[in-house]
């Protein structure tokens, strides 16, 4: 069965990919079947979001589609970025300007309790709808360390590893992140719902 990313990032892609293969699901970008869906993602959390992309890119390619909507909620600003994580600072700003835009925020703060939240949506065709989500607790580094991941994941630093997401290797992150637990979840999801379809 194929399945499109409502997205177009490449990291995501890998992530479900190496999760979902499993069941016999190939995952593949909007772009992979000539498809852009721009969808403004106006929910006022990670859930609305996730529905908000996965229902249009659904209903734009007639196949199933999968989104997940994600990011780092930090307590010391009120839970912000959180769902203008991708867009914090404003769209121009990269992944390093918008790290950093973080820690300039954090300055001279002590409190760095943050947590990264991943939701996660499939919309069928026939309306059936299956989502999962994950959090993974950390705190905010005091500088960036490690160069893998994307994203925030040079400054979120998870306590129980000593190491910040970056730092991590593909297996170690699958097993903490915020991703990673939102697609096991998924994934068992997804598992009774094929089940119910023989």
């Amino acid at each position: 069965m194929k399945f499109v990313l409502a997205s177009q990032n490449q990291h995501k892609l890998k992530e479900m990919q190496d999760i979902l293969s499993a069941q016999g699901v190939e995952v593949v970008l909007e772009s992979d079947i000539g498809l852009h869906v721009d969808v403004e993602e106006t929910g006022s959390t990670f859930a609305e979001n996730a529905l908000l992309k996965a229902k249009a890119v659904m209903e734009a390619s007639g196949l199933p589609a999968i989104a997940d909507d994600s990011g780092v909620c930090v307590d010391a600003l009120n839970g912000a970025p959180g769902v203008y994580s991708a867009r914090y600072g404003g769209p121009e700003l990269d992944d390093i300007q918008r790290y950093q835009l973080l820690l300039q925020a954090l300055r001279g703060q002590t409190n760095r309790a943050a947590h990264f939240t991943s939701h996660i949506t499939c919309c069928f065709p026939n309306g059936d709808v299956i989502d999962a989500e994950g959090i993974c607790p950390g705190t905010i580094a005091f500088a960036p360390q490690g160069d893998g991941g994307f994203g925030y994941d040079p400054v979120f630093f998870v306590p129980q590893l000593r190491k910040t997401y970056a730092q991590l290797t593909p297996e170690e992150k699958a097993a903490v992140s915020h991703r990673g637990k939102a697609l096991a979840v998924f994934e068992e999801k997804l598992k009774e719902y094929f089940a119910a379809q023989k």
